[in-house]
């Protein structure tokens, strides 16, 4: 009965373990996954030649790059999706100390690259961003947290996770990166929601995070920018939000047509930041609106898979980890349409980035291993080992 009316794949005694994962996996999201990182490499070819040209490389450098970091992400989300819960959870855990040690470092070893926030390691061949890999690995801890306080006589999981997410944005608000801290502030919010926090308390931390806005604008000058040129009646067209907003009026329903843009000739984050700007101009409308549905349905399935789990950890890290990837796409997208502050964040599986891409692949390999569909048990078995 429980697996009739919660949908639950039964237990086949000897099965291997790839037709297991292939019969229990969201296929929909996988899908929509592999769509999205084709779509990105689709404009990798159209947005990043004239850049490979600025900076004297053939041009598709960043074409072959992405597609390395891309399959690489591609691999690390498959054998991630084949994790039990416990083992997401462990390697969760692991990569939150790492990267955690990682991002207070930065300001030791860190560098810019010119662009005003000290958010990298260099390496030399390539660049590594804690914050990317900081996201899911907070996550999974802050739910393990969550769910262990809901325990009789469990730990006070909720503040303990509060003080962490705490450390976490003052360290990124540091760099300066407040695009990464208020979309970790929101994914713990989120779980902190659906764990049962009372609405007044949301709302204190709502009226915190203002408090917090205002003391940056006022003691930070590259967020005051920002803020200044988002809030400005008019927009400068020789700005990167001109020419992206520039860009996604010129393209229309249509677009203009495959190679026929400009803006990636003006833009220097047209393959990172603004690569939805790319496709409005060459591809119109439509495309915009199918990479919409592609992160619309990724979110909303996994949402809705894991209303029927019982397990307070899976129920709580899913839910985190399905915002997290759906607001980073609709920040990403508001700021090039100017709804939003420029954040310098990037599309998940669309835009170019080695740090970006396999932790995204790690990211989503873990909601997918949530939203496995697995047997879930007799409610009064759970009970009996909540009781024990």
């Amino acid at each position: 009965m429980t697996e009739m009316v919660f949908g639950a794949a039964p237990v086949r005694e000897g099965e291997p373990i790839l037709p297991r994962w292939w019969r229990t996996i969201d296929r929909w999201s996988l899908a929509c996954v592999l769509l999205l990182f084709g779509v990105g490499m689709l404009l990798g070819l159209a947005a990043s030649p004239p850049l490979a040209a600025k900076n004297g490389f053939h041009a598709f450098h960043y074409v072959q790059r992405q597609a390395f970091f891309g399959a690489l992400a591609l691999i690390a989300m498959v054998l991630t999706s084949m994790m039990s819960p416990t083992m997401v959870r462990r390697l969760g855990v692991i990569g939150f100390a790492v990267s955690f040690v990682a991002l207070m470092l930065l300001p030791v070893f860190g560098t810019d690259f010119g662009k005003g926030a000290v958010r990298w390691f260099s390496l030399g061949f390539a660049s590594v961003q804690p914050s990317e890999f900081l996201k899911p690995g907070l996550i999974i801890v802050s739910a393990w947290l969550m769910a262990a306080s809901q325990e009789i006589n469990g730990p006070p999981g909720k503040s303990i996770s509060f003080a962490l997410v705490c450390a976490v944005v003052g360290l990124l608000a540091l760099q300066p990166d407040f695009g990464q801290a208020c979309l970790v502030l929101f994914a713990w919010g989120v779980m902190y929601f659906v764990a049962g926090a009372p609405f007044t308390l949301l709302i204190g931390m709502a009226a915190l995070a203002v408090t917090g806005g205002t003391v940056a604008y006022n003691a930070s000058e590259h967020f005051a920018r920002r803020i200044d040129g988002f809030l400005s009646p008019e927009v400068d067209p020789r700005t990167q939000l001109g020419y992206a907003t520039g860009a996604i009026r010129e393209g229309g329903f249509f677009g203009v047509g495959v190679g026929e843009g400009h803006v990636k000739w003006s833009l220097p984050d047209a393959h990172t930041d603004f690569i939805i700007a790319v496709a409005a101009e060459e591809y119109g409308l439509i495309l915009v609106l199918f990479i919409i549905l592609l992160y619309m349905t990724i979110t909303v399935r996994s949402l809705l898979r894991l209303i029927r789990e019982r397990d307070p950890f899976i129920r709580l890290a899913g839910t985190g980890l399905a915002c997290a990837f759906g607001v980073q796409a609709i920040i990403n997208m508001g700021v090039a349409v100017r709804l939003l502050p420029a954040k310098g964040m990037t599309l998940p599986f669309v835009s170019y980035g080695g740090s970006s891409l396999i932790a995204g692949g790690i990211a989503v390999g873990m909601l997918l291993a949530f939203t496995r569909t697995r047997p879930q048990g007799e409610i009064g078995d759970i009970l009996m080992r909540r009781r024990h």
